[in-house]
């Protein structure tokens, strides 16, 4: 006995009751109904794989069975039975969703292939939903852990342009997550049942790059034995991801820039041009401005590049975010142990959301899994913690001056915070040898006034002064 269940709905008894017959001589669980209305009192009761209805009924017709399963359960498979006056209508239906239509008198070999056939298609489209699903549960927001003001800044850009075709450019620290950010926006996309190619520039050596990208023909060069197909081919219909892209040469810079234009290439040592249909995005933890400037990065690329641009935060300025990150890679690496650490004292939590992490999220993931392994206690403490990170977490760094050179404790210290905190005295100081006045201020410190009122703003001292420019 099989365990699909089919509805067969025909204001025809002979109909109906063939029908049924037929359908259960192949092993399927078979109902009945005598009109629209009928079937969708049934309907109402329980689920069923297939429908099979008339068009022409009383109280309720075809057109209405096929709405309603529509509506309720998009999953059934709804098939039409017409006769050849009614083609019309079944043309109809099948626009409003039905899987085929069957003409009258219907043979029952053409039913059972039928069904088999629509079976089938069903099954794959529960298959391509659940890798989907498990796509996203990996590579979708699941997996960018934040509920700071920064990540949903971040998070709201991502949903903005997911589906869009605009190429975007992902900047931030190594150990940020942009290849994450990457995922996201590809399986956020139209595209996500298409292919995600990475590619890391900077670990691909430069004579190489090339083939790998856009492949090469048989005797391109040496030891090219064979055709290959490079990644821009492969990531046709879906997304490429050029990863640490400040590291590809100038030469490779100028073959990019016409992808980007044109999005067509020739394979190395090939003649014919090749078109693909390709979302870019990139990424890179260098500043591409200053690279420009020093023309280590062409300008036009960059700009074809930074059509969306999207800055992923370091850790340390979303902070608020470091307790559930704990938390997420404890879970990940107590899973399928039978003893694990169950938490951490709030303590140890302060110490870690003290500390810069200048390794970002991955050096925070790697802090946590050596506490999971190493720790013998049920609660993660502060002795647990490595001695590096407690004595940085703790230790506030002011920058003293000795003989005209900033002076660095033994215990090391958080660079990010000596820079800010060195910029914070000398913007008071400027402010307060120019009277507070900004425009002098900002001549002194040999900037903007624009950038100086941002530095005040991120350094929070607009409140401590009153004068105005």
């Amino acid at each position: 006995m099989r365990n699909e269940s089919i509805l067969v709905v025909d204001d025809s008894p002979e109909i109906r009751f063939s029908m049924a017959e037929v359908l259960k001589t192949s092993g399927f669980s078979v109902e009945i109904a005598s009109d629209g209305q009928e079937a969708i009192d049934i309907l109402d009761s329980r689920f069923f794989d297939i429908v099979l209805t008339d068009l022409a009924m009383p109280r309720k017709t075809g057109m209405d069975v096929l709405e309603y399963v529509t509506e309720i359960s998009p999953e059934t498979i709804c098939i039409i039975l017409t006769g050849f006056g009614s083609i019309q209508g079944a043309v109809e239906a099948l626009r409003m969703g039905a899987y085929d239509y069957l003409c009258k008198p219907i043979k029952p070999d053409e039913v059972t292939i039928l069904l088999e056939k629509a079976l089938e298609v069903r099954e794959i489209k529960r298959e391509n939903l659940s890798l989907k699903q498990e796509l996203q549960n990996k590579y979708g927001f699941g997996k960018i852990i934040g509920t700071s003001k920064p990540m949903k800044e971040v998070f709201t850009l991502i949903n903005k342009v997911a589906d869009t075709s605009s190429t975007i450019l992902i900047t931030g620290e190594s150990g940020t997550g942009k290849e994450l950010i990457a995922h996201a926006i590809h399986y956020g996309s139209s595209r996500s049942s298409r292919p995600f190619v990475p590619v890391n520039c900077a670990a691909i050596p430069e004579e190489l790059l090339e083939s790998e990208l856009f492949g090469h023909e048989k005797g391109a060069f040496t030891h090219a034995i064979k055709t290959r197909i490079g990644r821009f081919e492969l990531a046709n219909k879906g997304t490429i991801f050029l990863d640490e892209i400040a590291e590809m040469s100038p030469a490779l810079q100028v073959k990019l820039l016409r992808v980007l234009q044109e999005r067509k290439f020739e394979r190395v040592g090939g003649v014919k041009t090749i078109s693909v249909d390709i979302r870019i995005v990139a990424a890179t933890n260098k500043n591409l401005e200053e690279a420009v400037e020093k023309g280590n990065f062409r300008e036009d690329l960059y700009y074809r590049l930074n059509v969306i641009p999207i800055h992923v935060p370091p850790l340390r300025e979303r902070r608020e975010d470091i307790p559930l990150l704990v938390r997420h890679f404890f879970k990940k690496f107590c899973k399928g142990k039978s003893q694990c650490v169950d938490g951490i004292t709030s303590e140890a939590m302060q110490v870690l959301t003290n500390y810069d992490w200048p390794g970002n999220v991955r050096e925070l993931e790697n802090i946590v899994e050596r506490l999971v392994i190493l720790t013998s206690n049920k609660q993660i403490t502060v002795e647990d913690i490595p001695d590096q990170i407690v004595k940085k977490a703790a230790t506030p760094f002011t920058p003293s001056l000795v003989g005209g050179l900033i002076e660095l404790p033994d215990e090391g210290a958080s660079l990010s915070k000596a820079v800010e905190e060195l910029e914070k005295r000398l913007i008071l100081q400027a402010l307060e040898k120019t009277g507070g006045v900004k425009n002098r201020a900002a001549k002194l410190l040999q900037m903007n006034r624009t950038t100086l009122i941002e530095k005040m703003k991120k350094l929070k001292l607009m409140k401590s002064t009153k004068k105005a420019a």
